[in-house]
């Protein structure tokens, strides 16, 4: 690989970049792509994991540091803060705020990411399936507002004054597959773990891609360990007793072995089978 080609990463807040996804963005840097990470919010409401130093002030703050840090990890180029804030789980009151990337404007967070593919020239770009992995509110706003550019950023008669247009040659969407989700759930279950929360997305139909619905399969067990690295930044998400922190390492690594994408754009002919983003 060389330096001419280019993948843009369109996710919501600090740690999505590593989940899912982290093995094949490093994989890639680590052979000679140009990644570059787009991050609409700093995930100023999410969870505070027991012994961090974050407060509910100051998270969206260390959570950008903890971004920082992993994608450093990972070998990710440049990231590029939306700021935008947190919407928080669906149906909490943190949907109702005006400032949160849920209710931003989709032209002009179209208009944003236009203007950032056209700049970036990007061969690839990656994001979340429509159901934004199990249902967060970014997750899917942000899957919505990235189709949506990738559509208008080679359209001559959009966005004009936001320079020449560029259109990338494929669009993914980084996925979970359900086998993966059922074998996390059965190894958390059997170590005691609350799993009320997978349950209930799962109850909802918003948790695990199909297993069939997959055009690249991503051996990422040679940078497994800087995808581990990757997870160890985000103290305030993984720290203390979170689910991934209490899982042995063996158990980890062996999750982050492959990651899977689907292809959107063009759109697949069926029975596609990909060896690579390019």
């Amino acid at each position: 690989m060389t330096k001419n080609q280019k993948i843009l990463a369109v996710f919501a807040h600090p740690d999505d970049e590593v989940f899912g996804i982290g093995g094949t963005l490093a994989h890639y840097a680590r052979n000679g792509a140009s990644v570059t990470l787009v991050c609409a919010t700093l995930g100023e409401v999410g969870e505070i994991a027991e012994g961090t130093r974050a407060t509910p002030e100051t998270l969206g703050q260390i959570r950008e540091a903890e971004l920082a840090c992993a994608a450093e990890a990972l070998g990710i180029d440049e990231v590029i803060l939306l700021n935008y804030r947190d919407s928080g789980m669906a149906g909490t009151d943190e949907n109702k705020d005006p400032r949160a990337f849920m209710n931003a404007p989709a032209e002009v967070v179209v208009k944003r990411l236009v203007g950032i593919m056209r700049e970036l020239q990007p061969s690839v770009v990656i994001t979340f399936d429509p159901q934004g992995g199990y249902g967060h509110p970014d997750h899917i706003a942000a899957h919505y507002h990235t189709v949506a550019a990738f559509e208008a950023a080679g359209d001559n008669d959009r966005f004009v004054d936001l320079g020449t247009p560029w259109q990338p040659e494929r669009l993914f969407y980084a996925v979970i597959l359900r086998s993966q989700i059922e074998k996390f759930r059965e190894q958390m279950a059997a170590a005691g773990e609350d799993m009320s929360d997978f349950e209930n997305s799962e109850q909802q139909g918003m948790m695990g891609w199909p297993d069939e619905l997959v055009h690249l399969k991503v051996d990422t067990s040679p940078v497994a360990d800087l995808k581990l690295a990757a997870f160890d930044c985000h103290q305030t998400q993984f720290g203390g007793e979170n689910l991934f922190s209490t899982m042995p390492e063996s158990d980890l690594k062996e999750m982050m072995h492959f990651e899977y994408l689907f292809q959107a754009k063009p759109e697949p002919p069926e029975g596609l089978v990909l060896s690579g983003l390019f």
